[in-house]
């Protein structure tokens, strides 16, 4: 017996819309700049600012499309392009990084003079747009993954930023040029460890792995906790959407009885205490058992 549960998902054009009108702005400045001052840095952080924009955008269109309502064709709706969008935003990144990083390893060998007071003023505004874009995610990074893939990449941007001024500080009274393409090998390295833990939870929700922070053992105990549970069997735990998780499960009880108020209370607690909203749950009478052929010594 299973009843879906429909959460309303919190809006966030506004967010999306100032955070990719921003942040188009400062690469446009950045880019221009960048070429200008010869600043590998800047060019450097450009493209990466460039390929967080269309991460916006993914992140942005997936939100609206697993809002439309369920179909047919698809009864669980479009929910699934959360995930697929944090996925594509994090594979794009790692390209952006491949060539950040190609580009870097021409400067050592071939350094060029920096502008370095415009690396720093420029490198200081991107501290301040990609630091109030990330703010405009931290509360709804917590608990959505796509979300949580914006937020990442602006706080990856605001720090990325804060180091080219620090690099051009230093430029400045030094004169050692080959720090500029040292820094951009270290925004490749800072950002590909940002970037891995969400390629990894992205690939996992993609093939419908059970969400972190969920332990699938503790669920099973805790349907063997009522008295009526006599065996569990076929669980099953995926994440629907970057936000929403679904399970099925089949429990052998001790009685044919239809108890309505025991499911409830199943699904209430797997809400409260697992965070799980959608559960759909077969009841199986242990008299007169019919071996349902789901009942594997493989399943949990």
């Amino acid at each position: 017996m299973g009843h879906e549960h429909h959460h309303a998902i919190e809006n966030y054009d506004r967010a999306f819309a100032l955070g990719i009108g921003l942040n188009i702005v400062f690469v446009i400045i950045e880019a221009i700049y960048g070429g200008l001052a010869g600043s590998m840095a800047l060019l450097a952080d450009a493209g990466h600012n460039l390929s967080d924009v269309f991460s916006l955008v993914l992140a942005w269109g997936a939100t609206v499309l697993a809002a439309r309502a369920k179909t047919q064709k698809r009864t669980y709706g479009l929910r699934k392009a959360t995930v697929m969008a944090s996925l594509l935003s994090a594979m794009l990144l790692l390209v952006a990084l491949g060539w950040i990083a190609l580009e870097a390893f021409k400067r050592f060998s071939q350094p060029e003079p920096v502008a370095e007071v415009t690396v720093i003023v420029v490198a200081a505004i991107g501290v301040v747009i990609n630091t109030a874009t990330a703010l405009l995610f931290v509360k709804g990074q917590q608990h959505d993954l796509n979300i949580k893939g914006a937020y990442l990449h602006m706080v990856a941007d605001a720090a990325i930023s804060l180091g080219v001024v620090l690099g051009g500080v230093i430029i400045l009274y030094t004169g050692w040029l080959w720090l500029d393409p040292l820094i951009s090998i270290f925004i490749v390295v800072a950002v590909f460890i940002g970037t891995w833990a969400l390629l990894r939870d992205s690939l996992n929700y993609a093939m419908d792995a059970v969400p972190s922070g969920i332990d699938v053992a503790t669920i099973h105990d805790y349907f063997l906790q009522h008295k009526r549970v006599e065996r569990v069997h076929d669980l099953h735990v995926w994440p629907l959407s970057t936000t929403q998780v679904a399970l099925t499960v089949h429990l052998v009880v001790s009685d044919a009885r239809i108890d309505n108020t025991f499911l409830c209370d199943l699904q209430r607690d797997l809400h409260h205490d697992f965070g799980i909203a959608h559960s759909t749950i077969q009841l199986e009478s242990l008299d007169g058992e019919n071996f349902c052929m789901l009942d594997e010594n493989s399943c949990c």
